[in-house]
Parts: structure tokens; C-alpha cells; sequence
């Protein structure tokens, strides 16, 4: 079997990826075990991320700013986005690919072998199966509930990006914060999050926590949402031959967690490259992006090397940055400059014991050679 292009995993990188192909023009494969699979899991991102090409349907909640609680609120003026994982699935559409319903055993620069035995050549494969690994992880349990049962928690915000008060019992194990969303008009996601953790505090002890911070207020939990994600990919994804993407291919943020965002935005610029028969890489990471990748590895050194009381402090510091720095740290992905100012910023900002932490943490490497390399 010979095409264009092979896509292995019809996630949301790899299903956005491979709707764009499709609408260059290109012939596409996905390999996929089970391609049909709802999404499950809950899908955000800053509004300012969101590509052109996404019908406006694919929203399910959409808020002007979030808050962040530490020791005072501090609104975020940035407006956020979680999506409707139904109608998002629904508008990437892949009517004209060709579906293998299998599992990639082998992939290659130029072919996959799947279990069953078929090999399917093409001039280009991406593997866009999402992260493996062990190391540091991001671990969260959370619970759906009426919008009317959430109001407690949201005060007089709309959505909460982090809660970190009151601190858990059993902090020792690690930080976890309260991350609150609305879903749509009717439901909200209450969340009990370990940002990450090396090793990760426990899917059971943030449902202990959450239980915690829920007790004394009536709930009826809709449904439940377990999340458990590694956070640190390949050290330089512009060298892993086949090429990858989203997750596996070093779009997810390894000190926020998020990378659907970040797939969505560059899924249209890598099939334009690959339909004009140019190198997909370009696009991915240019230089600037190389850069930036490797300030990121640095700030989750730094994070992972925190206390869980450190970690509040840093956090209640990085809310009073000037909306500029914080969005060139958690969506300049190509922003080299704004990434180091907002991070010499924060660093100059936080006290004392914090930055001792942090030059501990990070050794003595040289960011701007590797990322030539």
C-alpha cells in the first residue's frame, strides 16, 4: 500500500494534522486501532490560540479571563477556551483518508507495519501517538457537576485556572490545586491537579483531596475524568526520525501540560510545507521554536525541583507578571525573547529561597548551542 502521507494516531494532533492534509490536498493513512474512540478527556486552550479554520461550534464554554487564587485572587485578562470534544471530533473531519483500523507495530521514516502484517509505504509518516514514557507526570482526578453546584467553588468568576488555597492535609506528598471550568452552559469541572510531579502525586490522593475540598457541599457528580500524562518528551523532537507530533512531538508544554492548543495552531502550517514538497520540520521548529523548547525543559526542572510551599509562592509571583510575559511563557512557542524575559522576570521577582532552588535545579548547560544542534 503506497501514500502520500502516514499519520499513526487519530488523537487530536494527529486527526487535526490529517484533516489539513486532506484539505491541501494530500493522500493520507491514519493507522489507528480504534479511530471511532470518543474523546474523553477535557480539551482547552487560550482563545488566542485557537486556528482561523476551526468553526466557531467547536466551543462547549468560553470565558473572557480566569482567576488565580494563591494567597488573593488575580484575574487573568486572557480570554479561555474549553472545547466541545464532540463537535471538535466532528469538524476534523477525515472523510477522504484512508482508515486502517490496527495497531502500528513498526514506524518508520518512509513505511508502518501493523500488527496484522500490512505495510504501508509513503514519502512521509508522522507519528502522532501521544507521549509515552515514565519521569514526570501530570496526574489530576476530577468530578462534572450542575453549574449551580459549582458556584461555591467559582465564587464570582467564571473559571478558575488554579486554586491553591486552602493547601491539602497532605501536602507533603506534592501540590495539587483546584483547576475549575465550565464545560458548557449547564456543567463544570472541578479538578484536584498535580501540575507535575517526579514522582507524581497519586490519582487516589487527589480524589482524597478533592473529596477534601468538596465536603460539606451537596454534589452530584455527573461523570468523573482521570488524567495521568507524561510531561517530558524527546530532548530534541527536530532530530527523531520518524517525524512526531503534538504530544510525542515536543508541542506539549512540559511545565503547564497543555499541547492541544499548540497542535492546532501548527497542524495547517506543517501540511502546507508538506504539500508544497518542503521539509515539514521547517515549520515545526525553526530555530526560534528550538529555542524556546529548551527553556521550557529548563522551567520544568525548575518547577519539579520546588516544595509544595515554594510552588504556591512561585505561582502567586508568576500571576502579578505583566500579561505579555505570561503569554509569551505559555503560548510563544516560537517567542525565544518574550519566553527568556518572561522567565528572567519571574526569576528576579520570586524570593530568595525560590531562586536558590532554581539555579540548583538547572545545571550549567549552554541553551543556545543545543538548539543548533
Amino acid at each position: 500500500m503506497v501514500t502520500d502521507v502516514v499519520v499513526v494516531g487519530a488523537g487530536p494532533a494527529g486527526r487535526a494534522l490529517s484533516h489539513r492534509l486532506l484539505r491541501r490536498g494530500v493522500a493520507v493513512t491514519v493507522v489507528d486501532p480504534r479511530p471511532e474512540v470518543e474523546w474523553r478527556a477535557t480539551y482547552a486552550c487560550w482563545t488566542d490560540e485557537i486556528p482561523y479554520w476551526l468553526p466557531p461550534g467547536v466551543v462547549g464554554a468560553q470565558v473572557d479571563s480566569v482567576a488565580m487564587r494563591v494567597t488573593e485572587t488575580t484575574g487573568l485578562r486572557r480570554g479561555y477556551t474549553v472545547f466541545d470534544t464532540v463537535a471538535l471530533r466532528r469538524a476534523l473531519t477525515l472523510d477522504d483518508a484512508r482508515i486502517l483500523r490496527d495497531h502500528a507495530t513498526v514506524v518508520g521514516e518512509h513505511h508502518v507495519t501493523t500488527r496484522s502484517g500490512a505495510t504501508i509505504t509513503a514519502s512521509t509518516v508522522i507519528d502522532a501517538r501521544g507521549l509515552p514514557g515514565r519521569g514526570p507526570r501530570q496526574t489530576a482526578w476530577g468530578v462534572v457537576v450542575p453549574r449551580a453546584q459549582a458556584r461555591p467553588f467559582l465564587g464570582d468568576t467564571e473559571a478558575v485556572l488554579m486554586d491553591w488555597t486552602p493547601p491539602s492535609s497532605d501536602a507533603a506528598a506534592g501540590a495539587s490545586f483546584l483547576y475549575a471550568v465550565p464545560l458548557d452552559a449547564d456543567r463544570v469541572l472541578l479538578e484536584e491537579t498535580c501540575l507535575a510531579g517526579d514522582p507524581p502525586v497519586p490519582v487516589a490522593h487527589l480524589r482524597a483531596r478533592l473529596d477534601e475540598r468538596l465536603s460539606g457541599h451537596p454534589i452530584t457528580p455527573l461523570t468523573t475524568e482521570t488524567v495521568s500524562f507524561a510531561l517530558r518528551g524527546p530532548t530534541a523532537p527536530w532530530r527523531v526520525r520518524p517525524i512526531v507530533f503534538g504530544s510525542r512531538g515536543g508541542l506539549l508544554h512540559p511545565a503547564t501540560g497543555y499541547s492541544v492548543g499548540a497542535s492546532l495552531a501548527v497542524a495547517d502550517d506543517v501540511a502546507v510545507a508538506i504539500a508544497d514538497g518542503h521539509d515539514p520540520l521547517g515549520a515545526l521548529w525553526p530555530r526560534s521554536a528550538r529555542l524556546v523548547h529548551r527553556l521550557r525543559s529548563v522551567g520544568l526542572r525548575a518547577l519539579l525541583a520546588l516544595s509544595p510551599d515554594a510552588t504556591r509562592r512561585m505561582f502567586d509571583t508568576f500571576a502579578e507578571l505583566p500579561l505579555t510575559q505570561q503569554r509569551a511563557y505559555l503560548s510563544g512557542r516560537d517567542d525565544a525573547t518574550g519566553t527568556a524575559q518572561a522567565m528572567a522576570a519571574l526569576f528576579s521577582a520570586v524570593d530568595k529561597d525560590i531562586r536558590r532552588s532554581f539555579v540548583r535545579a538547572v545545571p550549567g548547560r549552554r541553551i543556545i548551542d543545543e538548539a543548533d544542534q
